[in-house]
């Protein structure tokens, strides 16, 4: 027999069990159905539990949470009765004041699954996914860690997740200096991601912003700067990253296979990483480094129209850039400063009107590789977002998103099924649906100043709750042609400043 529990969710399985003879039971489960089955091995492990029972009557519950839509009880040996089946969820249970709601039902499926996937995947700290690994990977806790400020109100599960990387002495099976890509969950074969690693003092960097936690921000300091001697390793005469060890990870897209000798995208970053470094502990020096590595970047990746993603040392020692072109590292260009709008407004355009859900339908620009939804495809909504193009994100948020919705109420890992269905960085999402949508574009607690920008949206209206501390936002609006009369409410002591788009008028109710 196959069980829908009606959406993909987390936690402990519970059932009734009476048989008169001996019997073993399995349950198999998964995210989603493989054909009309349950393809238990769907992911590379193996997702059963098995019961061993005498004749008897049991209540049974499973000892560890796992995620799962769909479960399939198959009964060896003989027949049972099966009753009362339950699953007892395992989630963040801090997410009741967060609300959103527009006047198209299809963004608020959207938010109702990223708040799904979020409370599954920040229990306690950040997770991939509750289902494959259950782990704190870097990366994808930078994005989980921006849904939590706006769901949670607060950094508290951000907290707990930064500081394991504070605790230990060291780090067993890596380099001085490295930090795990997963932790804690080590990788005793010694593989790293340094990407990963650089993506941490990213996340640091908007934690030192949104936190107001300058305690826990010191105590990463040796970890920021013996970082920063590693990676000083691996410096050209350019000054870029070369032959970086390990497990070097982009995205999962072809952009993976071109990411040696220098690889552009990881100097993007690393270009990002300095500039963050030097706003944490005063670092000018590193500032002024990641000025002159963006230039040398855009001088040797910058070709025709698109940035390349790799080139390769020859054997009389020249570097040649190859004609690898990816559509992530163009977003890494413009998300890390390489590029601008106004330096590029040509590949700008191209990404803005060529690029998208929709690109490999139209046939245009094939030779660029498409991205996948981690990570390029967030990046591509936060350049948008920061072009303020809200009908856009809109369009884009349910063509890229809708059919995850439909087939698991979470959102995925990738574009395709093949991987994890239910992915913490995605319900990043719902920053976007607050940000780009609702219109609250700037929470920030040390200026406690709350920023409105009430979009050009195709909605008739739109109203949420954006948690601040013990507090709200709360903002309502409805607009009539080029007109949005609004409602905002900000917690006490907090200043608050609302625009509107460029061509729409706002009135205060």
């Amino acid at each position: 027999m196959i069980l829908d529990f009606g959406r993909n969710l987390t936690g402990f399985l519970g059932l009734n069990v009476a048989c008169e003879k001996p019997v073993r039971l399995y349950a198999f489960f998964d995210e989603d159905l493989s054909g009309d089955d349950v393809k238990w091995t769907r992911l590379g492990c193996n997702n059963l539990i098995v019961w061993d029972l005498a004749p008897g009557t049991y209540a049974l519950e499973s000892m560890e949470p796992n995620g799962m839509r769909y479960v399939k009880l198959l009964a060896a040996g003989a027949p049972c009765e099966v009753s009362g089946v339950f699953l007892r969820r395992y989630e963040n249970g801090g997410l009741g004041r967060a609300r959103f709601e527009a006047s198209d039902p299809r963004l608020n499926e959207l938010f109702d699954a990223a708040v799904a996937t979020f409370a599954q995947n920040a229990v306690d700290i950040f997770m991939d996914c509750p289902h494959r690994e259950r782990a704190g990977w870097l990366c994808d806790s930078f994005f989980t860690a921006r849904t939590a400020f706006y769901l949670c109100g607060d950094s508290a599960v951000e907290r707990n997740f930064l500081e394991n990387f504070a605790l230990p002495e060291s780090f067993a099976y890596l380099p001085e200096g490295m930090l795990p890509m997963c932790y804690p969950s080590d990788h005793n074969d010694g593989v790293f991601i340094p990407n990963w690693a650089m993506w941490f003092v990213v996340q640091l960097d908007e934690y030192a912003r949104r936190s107001e936690d300058r305690a826990l921000v010191d105590r990463l300091k040796p970890r920021v700067e013996a970082l920063l001697k590693w990676l000083e390793k691996y410096e050209n005469s350019d000054g870029l990253l070369e032959k970086l060890p390990s497990w070097v990870f982009v995205e999962w897209s072809r952009a993976n296979d071109f990411v040696q000798d220098v690889n552009y995208p990881s100097n993007m970053l690393y270009a990002g990483v300095l500039d963050a470094a030097a706003r944490l502990y005063d670092m000018p020096s590193c500032r002024e480094k990641a000025g002159r590595l963006r230039e040398t970047i855009r001088n040797q990746s910058l070709r025709e129209r698109f940035f390349a993603d790799n080139a390769l040392r020859k054997e009389d020692g020249s570097l040649e850039v190859t004609q690898n072109y990816s559509e992530v590292c163009q977003y890494f260009a413009f998300f890390f400063g390489v590029a601008d709008k106004d330096r590029d407004p040509e590949l700008w355009r191209i990404l803005m009107e060529d690029f998208g859900p929709k690109r490999q339908e139209r046939g245009l620009w094939p030779e660029v590789h498409p991205a996948n939804m981690f990570i390029g495809n967030m990046l591509r909504m936060e350049l948008l977002s920061r072009d303020g193009r809200s009908a856009q994100i809109l369009q884009e948020c349910v063509d890229y998103l809708m059919y995850m919705v439909q087939r698991t109420g979470t959102l995925w890992e990738n574009m395709q099924d093949a991987a994890s269905l239910n992915h913490g960085f995605a319900s990043h999402t719902a920053v976007t649906l607050f940000r780009d949508i609702l219109g609250v574009r700037v929470v920030d607690l040390k200026a406690r100043l709350i920023r409105i920008v009430l979009p050009d949206a195709p909605l008739e209206s739109c109203s949420g709750v954006v948690p601040v501390g013990s507090g709200a936002v709360s903002l309502s609006w409805k607009r009539s042609g080029r007109t949005i009369t609004y409602h905002a409410e900000v917690p006490e002591g907090f200043r608050l400043m609302v625009t509107a788009m460029p061509g729409l008028e706002a009135v205060a109710e």
